[in-house]
């Protein structure tokens, strides 16, 4: 079986000094690709390390978090529009989050459009963040159809009313990770209703490790974890979501 992580963070610090080593696990695990999520210029050069030292392994996107939207967003995005794209898959992660603050919304939606406006520009799909802003976030979408984008909501952990109303927007798919093996999660019950065929895997690691590792570092070594619960959710096998999700994500990414 093979597995793609289609959104991991081996820059993060929680990493550092093991990168290849969690690298490795993952490989043998199974996962044999990863895309490199961007967050800012702060974390960006360690990420593009990684990925030129593991060629056919990782795979970089370049973005703005909406997290990192500051006073500073404007030089980040000048940043980002100057970037090296070889070997860039998707622009990401890129989105809004207001759920510390809505300090920076406008600022976020602003961010979100220029470079939903690259990815057009670039041919390259999105990868998206999206937290306490959905109508926000479908009000941009809407203002920018016109750009005929391509891409995943990754981290979903939406509805099957928000997949659906993403779905009219075009061929979208969504990135399902560790909380879809949580206790009670709604998440469970929400990819009942999602196509095989419009799930991508994830970790985000190291955030959100799956059960019955829930709490600990998350490494891309836990995808079969996950892929397991989904076959279970599904009422199919692993092997079925392994080649699916692979083939979604190749599809998506042009890997």
């Amino acid at each position: 079986m093979e597995f793609i992580d289609t959104h991991t963070h081996p820059a993060d610090e929680a990493f550092r000094g093991e990168e290849q080593e969690c690298i490795r696990r993952a490989v043998n695990a199974g996962v044999r690709r990863m895309l490199v999520a961007d967050i800012d210029s702060k974390e960006r050069e360690t990420a593009f390390s990684l990925t030129r030292a593991n060629p056919g392994v990782l795979f970089p996107m370049l973005g703005l978090y909406p997290g990192s939207v500051e006073a500073d967003w404007k030089d980040e995005l000048d940043a980002v529009a100057t970037h090296d794209r070889s070997g860039v898959v998707a622009v990401g992660e890129i989105g809004l989050d207001y759920h510390w603050s809505t300090e920076y919304r406008e600022q976020q939606k602003e961010a979100f459009r220029i470079q939903l406006e690259l990815a057009s520009q670039w041919n390259l799909p999105v990868n998206i963040h999206l937290r306490d802003a959905t109508e926000d976030f479908f009000e941009v979408m809407e203002d920018c159809r016109h750009l005929h984008l391509r891409g995943n909501l990754h981290a979903f952990s939406g509805s099957a009313e928000t997949f659906e109303r993403l779905r009219r927007l075009g061929e979208w798919s969504v990135g399902i990770g560790g909380v879809v093996t949580f206790r009670n999660a709604s998440l469970a019950v929400t990819v009942t209703r999602i196509p095989l065929e419009c799930i991508l895997l994830e970790t985000d690691a190291p955030y959100l490790a799956p059960t019955p590792l829930r709490g600990s570092r998350n490494e891309s070594a836990n995808i079969p974890l996950i892929a397991a619960k989904v076959a279970e959710i599904k009422g199919t096998d692993v092997e079925t979501v392994a080649a699916v999700t692979t083939s979604n994500a190749i599809k998506l990414f042009r890997l």
